[in-house]
């Protein structure tokens, strides 16, 4: 996945915050999923409209954590996201 990629979230995807976490559910299936407190810092700049190399450079900044596990775990947690519905992915090409 390119840093350069952009992601949207369907209308149908209502976000709530609990605590340092937000919760996930999908109007259409009622799916719930729950993201802990990095997921949910990732969620809210997604959530505002920042790309994916602004979400990087926050989440990098404001954690101790390296571009390369930052960057794994993100794809991971995208992939994941996508995969249940709750975001759309564009890559750069």
């Amino acid at each position: 996945m390119s840093i350069e990629g952009t992601v949207t979230i369907p209308k149908q995807v209502m976000a709530r915050r609990v605590g340092e976490e937000v919760v996930l559910l999908d109007l259409l299936t009622g799916t719930y999923f729950g993201l802990d407190p990095v997921g949910s810092r990732v969620w809210d700049l997604l959530a505002a409209g920042h790309s994916l190399a602004q979400v990087s450079g926050v989440v990098i900044d404001e954690y101790d954590v390296t571009p390369e596990a930052f960057g794994k775990d993100l794809e991971a947690l995208l992939r994941d996201l996508q995969a249940r519905g709750l975001i759309a992915i564009k890559t750069a090409t």
